[in-house]
């Protein structure tokens, strides 16, 4: 794998761990009731800022459109399906359906940004460094 696949691929698990972190950013804000209570408001500053600096890192590399949405498709999905579990709220089938679409959307997006395969040279791709180790041949203009 090279370095800009593996680059890309930790961007994407950045990603999905700031979306992980977003899920904990608001089901915490749901138990801190308005930030009346001081554990739960803790908590979700923690996760907020735990959010903000894995969505920062991961947008490095990754459209922020495509990022952003994804992120909070993760966010939204994810607060919606633990929401009944940790507190009194209904999932209904309309909005496991909708869910579902959203989830969908997330997918869609990520493949969306899979790169083009191109073919590379039989030699493999050239750095940078290749090209400032070699003499430089004199111009037209210069001979």
């Amino acid at each position: 794998m090279t370095d800009n696949r593996r680059s890309t691929a930790d961007s994407w698990l950045t990603l999905l761990l700031a979306g992980g972190f977003e899920i904990g950013y608001a089901l915490s804000v749901g138990g801190s009731h308005g930030f009346t209570r001081l554990q739960w408001s803790l908590v979700a500053v923690v996760f907020f800022l735990l959010t903000l600096w894995a969505l920062s890192v991961a947008l490095r590399t990754i459209d922020v459109g495509i990022g952003y949405a994804v992120w909070a498709g993760i966010g939204a999905a994810g607060a919606a399906l633990l929401g009944p579990v940790f507190f009194d709220e209904t999932l209904t089938p309309a909005k496991t359906l909708w869910l579902g679409v959203v989830i969908a959307g997330v997918v869609w997006l990520k493949l969306a940004d899979r790169p083009e395969r191109t073919e590379e040279p039989a030699t493999g791709p050239r750095r940078s460094q290749d090209f400032a180790a070699r003499p430089q041949e004199p111009r037209a203009a210069e001979r």
